[in-house]
């Protein structure tokens, strides 16, 4: 079967501008372009496609995935994400029963334990995370950077990423297009917020795109963003900034 670069690019929630990119470094050619220039893609690129994906949702730039899919199969490095969405998904479960059972308890009056309260919560997971993604370095240059900073200035951080939050459900209920110019200053600010906790004035487009399609994926970021719906929009508003700055 073959799929043409609209139905993929909707169907993997891109845009073909994407898929064009994706070809031109080298990391997802299509199966074949017809005499017309429309370019088709196979089973084989699907699978390419879905590793490439789940990569960019773990804020993994293209120079990295295209390391990645050099050193590994596409069955060996699927097999290994599988086993690592299936342990999130346990954790998020946990997270679930943990919630409900809380809920249960305070409407009840029932009594509850720690231990059932915070199952599937312990922070110790975020610095595995971050290292597992980005390495140890990552983690321990956003622990110094936080630090560093004075009451003030992470109560500045927050109120901006609060705002920023405002502003994007603001537009989406507007109608705003993520492509137009409210959403994209709006997602600048974004770049530009994110690039402080990066202690960078440019942060890696790939990265940067990526971090939306995480949004998405992880209930954790969506639930910030107005849950799914609202983190789709903004991640398509990141995406946009960055497909305009290559």
């Amino acid at each position: 079967m073959e799929w043409s670069i609209q139905r993929i690019a909707k169907l993997a929630g891109v845009s073909s501008r994407t898929l064009r990119h994706y070809d031109a470094v080298g990391i997802l050619h299509p199966a074949r372009t017809d005499a017309g220039g429309m370019r088709w893609y196979d089973e084989t690129s699907l699978s390419r496609l879905q590793r490439i994906l789940l990569l960019r949702g773990l804020g993994v730039g293209i120079p990295a995935i295209a390391d990645s899919l050099e050193r590994a199969s596409d069955e060996e490095a699927l097999g290994a994400h599988l086993v690592d969405l299936e342990r999130e998904a346990d954790r998020i479960q946990r997270q679930i029963r943990a919630v409900e059972q809380t809920l249960r308890a305070r409407e009840g009056g029932d009594a509850m334990t720690a231990e059932e309260a915070l199952d599937g919560f312990d922070q110790g997971q975020y610095e595995q995370e971050v290292t597992e993604r980005w390495g140890a370095d990552a983690w321990k240059r956003g622990q110094d950077w936080w630090k560093r900073m004075s009451e003030d200035d992470r109560r500045g951080f927050q109120q901006e990423h609060e705002r920023l939050v405002a502003g994007y459900a603001a537009a989406r209920a507007a109608g705003e297009p993520v492509d137009g110019p409210t959403v994209q200053a709006l997602a600048e600010r974004h770049y530009r917020w994110i690039g402080a906790s990066w202690q960078t004035s440019e942060p890696d487009l790939d990265m940067f795109a990526g971090l939306g399609d995480m949004y998405v994926a992880d209930e954790r970021f969506a639930a910030a963003y107005g849950g799914a719906e609202g983190a789709a929009y903004v991640r398509d508003a990141m995406r946009a900034l960055a497909d305009g700055r290559r």
